[in-house]
């Protein structure tokens, strides 16, 4: 059996037994966050709104999936998470694939065995097999990512067997990358990248070939990158009257990056308010209220931007330490959360338990940096993956840090650490100090503690909660509740909604204490002045 299925096979066998465990814990039907927001709205697509009202504000090809699926089959999330345990599979082989054909042709004597590691060793990944078993997006991201991937190593590596013609890859290259703004609207730093390493040089050589096969390339990729954004931006004409390439959330994402309260994670524009279903209005009205006058989707984005460069403006020392810090939290080992934590599900699912102490973000990135020293060598014809990896970086630390949207990162590493696993041996033949000094320093930079995950199981218990309380099931949400604040007292969202959950039950005397418990804890907390 070829590398890639027995890549496949394992990747699957993985993601399918964390299903399994999944399907007892509350999490496989009680969908909260962007999840619920998703799966909403795959239901009015598949009921047949398929264009829509508004620009688009969150990445649209992923409810589309969902709403393709819902169509087909009818709203299983059973059927759903299976569906994404194969994609997610396909990435392992993909990358997989990709690295093979990377160091194939390139004096590494080991290419097949680099190729199998990082298939495998993002089959076992333990926030990839997280991910893919949640109803968001992330599963698409990195799916394309490493589609992505493989067709740069075929167009360095330039397969005879191959049945695409060099000019088809570009325009298959370009299909992918539109495909990948749908879903990670930041990966658009990826066309710049792209362009410029069409048009300055070729995998093959430092010397430049003659300028219309350098058009060439770059046309072919823009042709294939067209297909797929211009309808989107058409439709987004269409319903909003202006242009816009994919959504409209870009000031908004780029001021909560970059304000004076901003501590590197996701802060709602109003506090206690971080669901899908306030973002685009608390955005809109807050900004028409500074304003004074009603705004399109772009005003409202181009205000935020404003108030976001008036920060980074009047105070550049606290925007370079905001900046530190947000860079630090892209690397280090921890999963920052979205609305549910990794450590959460974890404690619902054996496999992902055992792989999440060794398959972590905090031992990809070392063994990334061991493999830019035994690669360095042949770094031209790597120059773009690191350029690729360091501008999709740089493009999240620009805004704010969760751990999906750093995600897309894992695929670019694998290639490297895999590299540096299976030619570990090689770097005894370097300056020994110096490579294992960058390796250690990048393990404990990495590793370092800087954010809680007690916080954040307390956060997903009460998110959990929420959700559980729209669905009308109380007793369950006070539970929740309760939980949370028993890992974090400090907790004030989760003693405002147990307010609301006692108040619902009809014990008021509980419900004000729980609220003047939230106060205390964050005095501007508007929804705990009840």
């Amino acid at each position: 059996m070829p590398p890639a299925a027995w890549i496949f096979a394992t990747a699957l066998a993985v993601r399918l037994l964390h299903v399994w465990y999944l399907r007892a814990s509350p999490f496989f039907d009680v969908l909260m966050g962007d999840s619920r927001g998703y799966d909403e709205w795959g239901r009015r697509i598949a009921a047949g709104e398929w264009i829509g009202r508004d620009v688009f504000y969150q990445a649209p090809l992923y409810p589309y999936l969902l709403g393709v699926i819902y169509a087909i089959a009818g709203r299983h999330l059973l059927l759903v998470r299976v569906v994404q345990a194969a994609i997610g599979s396909a990435s392992c082989a993909l990358v997989g694939s990709a690295a093979a054909r990377l160091f194939s042709p390139a004096g590494v004597p080991r290419a097949r065995a680099i190729g199998l590691a990082a298939g495998l060793m993002l089959a076992l990944y333990a926030p990839a097999i997280f991910f893919d078993a949640l109803i968001q997006k992330s599963v698409l991201d990195v799916f394309f990512v490493c589609a992505a991937l493989w067709l740069i190593a075929g167009v360095i590596d330039r397969p005879t067997s191959s049945r695409l013609t060099m000019t088809q890859r570009w325009f298959v290259l370009g299909l992918t990358i539109g495909a990948l703004a749908l879903t990670r609207e930041n990966a658009l730093v990826f066309i710049v990248v792209i362009l410029a390493w069409a048009i300055l040089s070729t995998p093959q050589s430092p010397i430049p070939n003659p300028l219309s096969a350098r058009a060439k390339r770059a046309l072919a990729f823009l042709c294939g990158l067209a297909i797929v954004l211009a309808p989107v931006a058409a439709r987004n004409a269409y319903v909003g009257g202006g242009l816009y390439i994919t959504t409209s959330q870009f000031g908004p994402n780029f001021y909560i990056g970059n304000n004076a309260r901003s501590d590197g994670t996701y802060q709602s524009l109003r506090f206690g308010r971080g669901a899908p279903e306030y973002e685009r209005q608390d955005a809109t009205e807050l900004a028409e209220r500074a304003l004074g006058r009603s705004l399109t989707p772009a005003e409202v984005s181009s205000y935020w931007v404003d108030q976001a460069m008036d920060f980074i403006t009047s105070r550049p020392g606290a925007w370079l330490t905001l900046m530190a810090r947000k860079t630090a939290l892209l690397w280090n080992a921890t999963e920052m959360l979205d609305t549910e934590s990794q450590e959460a599900h974890a404690e619902w699912s054996p496999p992902l338990r055992v792989l999440s102490f060794v398959g972590h973000f905090g031992v990809v990135v070392p063994l990334a940096v061991l493999g830019v020293f035994v690669t360095w060598p042949m770094r031209r014809r790597l120059v773009v993956v690191y350029a690729l990896t360091i501008t999709y970086a740089a493009s999240v630390v620009l805004f704010y840090v969760f751990a999906r949207y750093r995600y897309p990162l894992v695929p670019m590493l694998m290639l490297l650490a895999a590299a540096g696993v299976v030619e570990m041996r090689a770097w005894l033949g370097m300056p020994a100090i110096g490579v294992f000094g960058a390796v250690a320093g990048a393990a404990v930079f990495c590793n370092w503690p800087m954010l809680s995950t007690t916080l954040m199981r307390a956060v997903t218990e009460s998110n959990l909660a929420v959700a559980l309380q729209a669905d009308g099931r109380i007793d369950e949400a006070t539970a929740h509740y309760e939980r949370a604040l028993a890992l974090r007292p400090d907790y004030a969202p989760a003693y405002n909604n147990l307010g609301t959950a006692l108040r619902a039950k009809g014990r008021l005397d509980e419900a004000a204490g729980a609220y003047r418990r939230a106060i205390e804890l964050r005095g501007e907390y508007p929804e705990a002045h009840y």
